[in-house]
């Protein structure tokens, strides 16, 4: 079952902000150790889990093996080191896939008869020459799945 999407913003009416900061912090303590703290709804801050449960807790991930107490535990610069590399890894794809996008763009400007092959350099023509020797075997692919379709 689908949830609909929450409207971030104060609730004016008292009881359903009540409400809903009841049945939000309920949810949030089922998923997340949490100390949850409004002066508008009680003084008495909700701890969870309960302080036995926390030391439960602790107590059964020292037990674990370092190997398993490390497992997918980051600091704040392996955090960014991890995020750096993700997103330079993101970023060389799409340099990689705009340059792929600007060859085919020569190409076809080419094709139409524009003069632009003369400005390019040696590293970038023999890119070209290898997006049309691909074009043309993925065209001689095809051309060989469709004669055997329609010979079938």
């Amino acid at each position: 079952m689908s949830r609909k999407k929450i409207k971030l913003a104060y609730i004016t009416n008292d009881s359903a902000r009540k409400t809903t900061y009841k049945k939000r912090s309920k949810g949030l303590v089922k998923k997340a150790f949490a100390i949850i703290n409004s002066p508008d709804f009680g003084s008495q801050a909700e701890v969870w889990p309960s302080l036995e449960d926390a030391r439960r807790l602790l107590s059964e991930f020292k037990q674990l093996p370092l190997s398993k107490q490390n497992n997918k535990m980051l600091n704040q610069e392996s955090f960014l080191e991890q995020s750096l590399a993700k997103d330079t890894q993101q970023l060389w794809k799409l340099l990689e896939e705009n340059y792929r996008k600007e060859l085919n763009k020569v190409m076809f400007e080419s094709l139409s008869g524009n003069g632009i092959l003369q400005s390019l350099n040696t590293m970038d023509l023999n890119e070209v020459g290898r997006l049309v020797k691909q074009i043309l075997t993925d065209i001689d692919d095809r051309i060989r799945v469709l004669t055997k379709a329609s010979r079938s």
